[in-house]
């Protein structure tokens, strides 16, 4: 605390004013400021290099008209939007269906993995009954395997689906999303009860008393209050689905129902007929959609992820 002159009182005499702000705090050496915090910095901007680049390379391939990836080896070189108007130039390649269906797909897979999680996880978390931890640790330990490795089975399965249902069998949407809501379960409904376990039971006790029943609770009580953990298994779902390609180039052979992920690699498959510049316009574009969901739901995801993880 330091003292300040002032001016003189009217008999003369002089006051002495005190500065209460504190001492500013030493400076630290780099050396020491280094090691404590600087390297942490040093590794972020490392980190933030190599997740950015595949980005900005994909950007820089996707504005370069050499349609081969030792042309785009120059970052933005090169300015042309003609990778983007051939997108939607071929009629051998319908890209504007594939987006189409990979939304509705997605749209449909995400908001059915919401309601599948939320009523199980609601019935673990709020219910007791036989076979509860055993039915919890199932559904942890199933989904240490993959739909991946089962996609033999599943074509299998399909196809003979498809001889009875033709909806629900090969190359058919609905039975690419019933696919992908069979493994919806399992980390998803984790999460989600460990969420539902931070509301308060005092809740659906009161609604009881004044006569709810476990649907009116779940529907107008807890669903509202549960909001951040279904938008980010909604959004987790909606990635998922959208970016998946063996499921979806073995059940979808028809090339207007087909997804991006599994159309896409039509641009690069052919040994003759490589076009990098398009598919690389075209993973730019199909990445718009993931980024407006995160970014419209990044509220919700450290509440959601953090909130259903350590409870």
């Amino acid at each position: 605390m330091s003292a300040l002159p002032a001016p003189p009182l009217t008999d003369g005499t002089a006051a002495v004013v005190t500065d209460n702000r504190p001492a500013p705090a030493p400076r630290r050496p780099f050396g020491r400021w280094f090691r404590e915090t600087g390297w942490r910095h040093l590794v972020g901007l490392v980190m933030l290099v190599f997740a950015a680049f595949p980005l900005v390379y994909v950007l820089s391939a996707s504005l370069n008209p050499g349609g081969t990836l030792l042309t785009a080896n120059g970052l933005f070189q090169s300015f042309d939007l003609g990778s983007y108007v051939a997108l939607f130039q071929d009629p051998t390649r319908p890209y504007g269906a594939w987006f189409v269906n990979t939304i509705v797909i997605g749209l449909a897979t995400s908001v059915g993995t919401v309601i599948l999680c939320a009523l199980a996880a609601y019935a673990f978390s709020r219910m007791r009954f036989t076979g509860r931890r055993f039915g919890l640790l199932t559904l942890l330990l199933v989904q240490m395997f993959p739909q991946l490795l089962a996609f033999v089975a599943i074509f299998l399965l399909m196809s003979a689906i498809g001889d009875i249902f033709p909806v629900l069998g090969l190359n058919s949407q609905i039975g690419l999303i019933m696919v992908y809501l069979g493994g919806a379960l399992g980390v998803n409904t984790f999460l989600m009860y460990g969420f539902f376990n931070t509301v308060p039971a005092s809740i659906d006790e009161a609604a009881k008393i004044d006569g709810a029943g476990h649907a009116r609770i779940f529907f107008t009580i807890i669903l509202r209050l549960v909001a951040p953990i279904l938008a980010v298994i909604g959004l987790l779902a909606f990635i998922g689905t959208t970016s998946d390609f063996v499921i979806a180039s073995v059940i979808l052979v028809d090339p207007d129902k087909q997804t991006l992920a599994v159309g896409l690699y039509q641009f690069v498959s052919q040994e003759t007929a490589r076009n990098w510049s398009v598919f690389a316009a075209g993973a730019v574009l199909a990445a718009i959609l993931p980024m407006a969901l995160f970014l419209a739901l990044q509220r919700y995801i450290v509440s959601g992820l953090t909130a259903g993880s350590v409870k």
